[in-house]
């Protein structure tokens, strides 16, 4: 489960509404590819934008069509009162491991961090992955942090985000020497999956692959065998798609792609979020056409 290729399927949303028959597709279609595991309700699955109620739905459709394949829930929230309740509602709906991001208002000290990780892991009788997203969270994890979190029973996976470009080795290699033993170590940022593979990461938490799952699938499977040279180009194939991810953020050049590529039918996104202008539609398109992608 915190190996291999992990799979962050999109929300699909109907105007306001949640589509669950389209994610119920989309979650099908990437455990029909063969992904270890699916991170449900991740940033892309726009879990701080839904209610209870819907992040319940969303989690129980995906169990149902995950054909076994593990779920992960993602339970971010502001207060530790919610997150608790969040993951209840995760263990209840049949997740196999929580996905937990420190969610604030207020900025939080390393101290308030630890003790959300160690109040979660102590209430949950779930495996959690530490959701390392200072993009969304403005909280920015320090080295000492995540060994310290890493060795609370409970604590089964750390998701990174993309190291700086040519630092992706190293910050790697750091990182597991702080870490106990049997700690899985993942990679998010998707144009640097394949190097951080090669460096030693254990899991990548792919956004791609809730759309382009047999694509992730193949440079997954080069990387864990050692085969550099075929994972490295299995990822500048996708570099096209990479450059729009660094323009644009991930989700909406995913939900844009899952449209295009006729895997949703509609990936509006949840006011007040829009997806991308006519130009950015106009660069997805030359993107699907220069990858020579097929849905």
């Amino acid at each position: 489960m915190f190996n291999g290729l992990s799979a962050f399927p999109l929300t699909p949303m109907a105007g306001e509404r949640v589509d669950l028959r389209a994610l119920a597709k989309v979650v099908d279609r990437a455990a029909q590819a063969g992904v270890d595991s699916l991170g449900v309700l991740g940033s892309t699955g726009n879990y701080a934008y839904l209610s209870r109620e819907e992040r319940r739905s969303v989690l129980e459709v995906a169990v149902e069509a995950s054909g076994g394949v593990p779920v992960l829930a993602g339970i971010g929230a502001v207060r530790t009162r919610d997150v608790l309740m969040f993951a209840g509602d995760a263990q209840g709906a049949g997740a196999s491991a929580l996905l937990l991001a420190p969610v604030s208002y207020q900025r939080l000290s390393e101290a308030e961090v630890f003790g959300l990780f160690d109040t979660v892991a102590a209430e949950s009788d779930l495996p959690i992955v530490v959701y390392d997203n200072p993009g969304t969270t403005g909280f920015t994890f320090s080295d000492h942090l995540h060994s310290r979190i890493a060795g609370i029973p409970g604590i089964a996976s750390i998701k990174i985000p993309p190291p700086a470009a040519g630092e992706v080795a190293a910050r790697v290699t750091r990182l597991k020497t702080g870490l106990p033993q049997g700690t899985s170590l993942g990679i998010s940022g998707d144009w640097v999956a394949a190097e951080a593979l090669l460096a030693g990461c254990n899991v990548w938490y792919s956004v791609i692959a809730g759309v382009l799952p047999h694509q992730a699938r193949v440079l997954v499977d080069h990387a864990v065998a050692g085969r550099s040279d075929l994972a490295l180009a299995a990822s500048s194939a996708l570099e096209p798609v990479w450059s729009l991810f660094r323009t644009y953020g991930s989700l909406r050049v995913t939900a844009a792609l899952a449209e295009d590529l006729g895997i949703v039918p509609s990936s509006a996104l949840p006011l007040p979020l829009h997806g991308l202008d006519s130009e950015g539609r106009e660069k997805v398109a030359e993107a699907i056409r220069r990858c020579g992608l097929e849905a």
